[in-house]
């Protein structure tokens, strides 16, 4: 029985699908590593870290291995006095094992000649490792010679000052920039949609756009709960579309028809499919029984409601007819599911 999501709600379950739907990302996992700057910003930082880190939770295999190294010393002090463990020192770091080497700046980063940093910025790039930098991390890729000729993104108040040192690096007003081989963003927001960049041309559009259902659902004022961000902040979708959804989401327990959405809105049930088939990828009534599914899901995980209860919660009549739509859905039985999920939990915390 396998697992088909038609809807854009695919994003919203993505995590929890059995491995066959997940899109083919990179053929091996990639060596990421993080070079902390004393004084680095802490948020820029976890930022980046926090993309490849749900990149992982979210497959089977592990897309990132993610190292973080010291110029000297087993800790590191960030911007807010916070020391950070570091796995290894700069010299230990074995550039032909790595896939990519980030330097991570910060506001009171001291910008000076590092040979230590130079040297190892070189032997990476000799060996076609991918180059970045965090905040004014790109002022030690300049300063190394190796931004000739690429675009980079850097933090406004530096930016007059790093165009007088290095008139031969091209600075982008772009937040962050991938250029080829080189990956630069200009602060600590614009960290985690630097590396979003980077997880979305190695492992694709639907995977990434999963990621940002759980790592960017609170960039507006109103925060969506079982729906789609992409669905309900899009500023071009059609009213009496935005009002079916509202319609289904307020009604999962006891849920309307089709036709009784339709004349809610005062349109035909005809218009109404051509609306979500458009902008949902699915017709109305299979994106309410994905949206009912989604939040049987949720209930499955963060509650202790019984199968019957959840069933029940969330529209369906029959128990037979809740446990072989859930299956559909993610090639899974909602018990074992649940059993599944409170296990992978526990396995973490242990």
């Amino acid at each position: 029985m396998a697992a088909h999501f038609e809807s854009l709600l695919k994003n919203k379950n993505r995590a929890y699908l059995p491995s066959g739907s997940h899109p083919i990302g990179p053929p091996q996992t990639r060596k990421v590593a993080f070079v902390l700057l004393e004084h680095f910003s802490m948020m820029a930082f976890t930022g980046a870290v926090d993309a490849l880190v749900t990149a992982n939770l979210m497959r089977p295999s592990t897309p990132y291995e993610v190292i973080v190294a010291s110029i000297s010393g087993k800790y590191v002090l960030s911007d807010l006095n916070i020391e950070t463990p570091v796995s290894c020192q700069l010299e230990e770091l074995d550039e032909r094992q790595l896939d990519m080497l980030i330097i991570c700046g910060g506001l009171r980063v001291q910008l000076q000649q590092a040979q230590d940093i130079r040297n190892k910025l070189k032997a990476a790039s000799k060996v076609g490792v991918t180059l970045g930098g965090l905040w004014n991390g790109a002022w030690f890729l300049a300063e190394a010679g190796l931004l000739h000729g690429y675009e980079c993104a850097y933090h406004p108040d530096g930016r007059t000052a790093l165009r007088e040192m290095f008139p031969e690096v091209a600075i982008s007003k772009h937040h962050h920039v991938l250029d080829r081989e080189r990956l630069t963003c200009a602060g600590a927001n614009s960290s985690l949609d630097m590396m979003l960049q980077v997880v979305r041309r190695d492992c694709g559009e639907e995977f990434t756009n999963a990621i940002e259902e759980i790592l960017s659902c609170d960039k507006r004022q109103e925060i969506a709960d079982i729906s789609v961000i992409s669905i309900d902040h899009d500023p071009t979708l059609p009213q009496p579309l935005k009002i079916a959804l509202e319609l289904m989401q307020n009604n999962i327990e006891e849920p309307l028809s089709i036709h009784e959405i339709a004349n809610c809105i005062d349109i035909s049930r005809r218009q109404l499919e051509r609306l979500f088939q458009r902008h949902v990828d699915a017709c109305p009534s299979r994106y309410y029984l994905e949206l009912r599914l989604t939040h049987a899901r949720r209930l499955l995980q963060q509650t202790n409601k019984s199968i019957t209860e959840i069933a029940v919660a969330t529209g369906f009549i029959s128990i037979s007819h809740f446990r072989r739509s859930f299956h559909q859905l993610f090639d899974i039985p909602p018990g074992r599911f649940r059993k599944r999920q409170a296990s992978q939990e526990h396995n973490l915390q242990g």
